[in-house]
């Protein structure tokens, strides 16, 4: 794992890793109450070395500041001008952008918004959705055990553990650093991200995923619990990739943590295919 790297931005100091390689940049988005170092099973990939992996972790999440002005930077759009500023800010030219939960409703958000060349989108965890309560209703499986929490502002101790387990476990096992960052996690965070997505403030997804030109690719875990698999396949998606809509089997929400073995040649192969 690189040292972690910190820069200033409008939306406060962010911390970073970046692997510093010479390949296709690519950027790593995390999900909700989780950090950049969720993805410690890709920058120790060999699939993947070469390739300039960056990773931030958002406002309010892991080592960065809280947001200055939480009302706007906790919302796909504040975290989609996140990564354009960072694109910009590191010289990142069209990266790949996986996003994983809401990482991935941040990337399609920067896809959309088209301030910021990306060279492809994958997502994992991340319905596209129009924001309406029906689409929600459709895209997502209400888990009374972990999807209340998504809202929630603050986290008691069985909260952060329930959430930390149903997002990233592995074979049952909750990361003691990847706990500690659900409970660092800004509240206000979870409760002003999904509040603007009820109140129908994100762009349209599923309009983003049919006009995208540039490749896209979906990759799921088979288990997970927050999601309805078949709604994916309502999709009007053109530049959907060769391997189409991948579902990965033995691995929940973050198979890019539980079942990397598979996941990693699948993002190098996506990666060299944009």
């Amino acid at each position: 794992m690189p040292d972690t790297t910190r820069l200033d931005t409008p939306f406060g100091t962010i911390a970073l890793l970046d692997s510093g390689d010479s390949g296709r940049p690519v950027l790593l988005v995390h999900g909700n109450s989780a950090c950049k170092e969720a993805f410690a099973p890709q920058f120790d990939a060999p699939e993947l070395a070469g390739f300039r992996l960056i990773a931030p972790d958002l406002p309010g999440h892991g080592a960065s500041d809280d947001a200055p002005d939480p009302g706007s930077a906790y919302t796909f759009a504040g975290y989609a001008a996140l990564l354009e500023h960072l694109i910009a800010a590191l010289g990142l030219a069209s990266p790949v952008v996986f996003g994983w939960s809401l990482g991935g409703h941040a990337a399609l958000e920067l896809a959309g918004r088209g301030k910021a060349p990306v060279a492809g989108v994958m997502i994992s965890g991340t319905p596209p959705v129009t924001p309406t309560l029906d689409c929600l209703m459709q895209a997502f499986n209400i888990d009374p055990a972990a999807e209340n929490l998504t809202a929630k502002r603050d986290f008691t101790e069985e909260d952060a553990q329930a959430y930390a387990l149903h997002t990233g476990a592995v074979d049952g096992a909750v990361d003691p650093h990847l706990l500690a960052m659900v409970k660092r996690t800004d509240g206000r965070a979870r409760e002003t991200m999904f509040g603007s997505v009820v109140a129908g403030a994100p762009l349209d997804e599923r309009q983003i995923v049919a006009d995208m030109t540039v490749p896209f690719a979906v990759v799921n875990g088979a288990e997970d619990p927050f999601i309805k698999p078949d709604y994916f396949d309502t999709l009007t998606a053109p530049s959907l990739w060769s391997e189409g809509i991948v579902r990965l089997q033995g691995a929940g929400h973050a198979p890019f943590r539980q079942t990397p073995g598979a996941f990693n040649p699948l993002l190098a192969r996506f990666v060299q295919a944009c």
